[in-house]
Formats: C-alpha cells, sequence, structure tokens
C-alpha cells in the first residue's frame, strides 16, 4: 500500500474527514495522554490539515496555522501519528513545513513540543527557542524552525 497526503482547508474538508481527524485528536490527547484540555480553540477554521492515509485509514496528521492564530509566527501543531515507528510522523512534519512555506509563505514556524519529543523535532530542522514551561500539566517547550 502508499501513503496518499490530503491538504485542505477548513472549508474545504468533507464532514467525515473532518470528524476522524478530531476523533484521532481526542484520542491521542486527551484519551491516551489522560489530559483534559481545549481541542477546539477556534484555530482549525483558519488552518490548512494535512494528513496521510495508508489503505484509507489515517496513519499521521497535523495542521499549519498562519501567523497570529495559535503562535505569533506561522505554526504546525497537533501533530500525530496513530502508527508508531514506520517515519509517517517525520514525514508528516516535513509536509507540513511545506504546506507552511506554501500557504503562508513561512520563513520561520513555531511548535509548542511536548518536551519528551525534542529529538524528533530536531531531525527536521526545529530547534528549541524557550526554557520549558507547563502546557495542559504537560512539560513542553518553544521550538523554531528557520528558512536556511
Amino acid at each position: 500500500m502508499s501513503l496518499i497526503l490530503h491538504t485542505k482547508r477548513f472549508d474545504q474538508l468533507t464532514v467525515d474527514e473532518l470528524y476522524e481527524l478530531l476523533r484521532i485528536r481526542s484520542e491521542v490527547f486527551v484519551v491516551e495522554q489522560n489530559c483534559v484540555y481545549q481541542d477546539l480553540d477556534r484555530d482549525d477554521q483558519e488552518a490548512v490539515h494535512l494528513w496521510l492515509t495508508e489503505g484509507g485509514k489515517v496513519v499521521a496528521l497535523c495542521r499549519v496555522c498562519p501567523a497570529g492564530t495559535h503562535m505569533r509566527e506561522v505554526s504546525v501543531g497537533r501533530v500525530i501519528t496513530t502508527e508508531r515507528g514506520k517515519g509517517y510522523g517525520k514525514r508528516i512534519m516535513l509536509e507540513g513545513i511545506t504546506a507552511a512555506r506554501e500557504h503562508f509563505h513561512a520563513k520561520v514556524i513555531e511548535i509548542e513540543a511536548q518536551e519528551y519529543a525534542k529529538g524528533f523535532y530536531e531531525q527536521v530542522g526545529f530547534r528549541q527557542s524557550s526554557d520549558p514551561f507547563m502546557l495542559d500539566g504537560i512539560p513542553h517547550i518553544k521550538m523554531t524552525w528557520e528558512e536556511a
């Protein structure tokens, strides 16, 4: 089976696509990580949503928000893989960077990374840009990617 990349703005998503993306986000961020937080933050409406499917199943997703919505700069967030250890996370992040550049002309991209994932984000060019801080009860750091 081959991976298929889907890229859509909020108003292009079908009801079924939106439901599946939100279901996966809730499953991972709320249930799996046992973290009660407001996932539906009104940034989705401004974002470009990306997801990878294999055999019709979502295996990774993220959203790219324009500058001034979720963060000061263009940001990539809600990064999830449903199957770990297969390179889907790296692939969706690289696609997120590409989308940030194409859709929002990003030269700088910011993320709020869970601290344990710092090494993962460094693999795709992000560097730590803040001291650790707590967000929704989980240690995070800001990280920044800059165009070379």
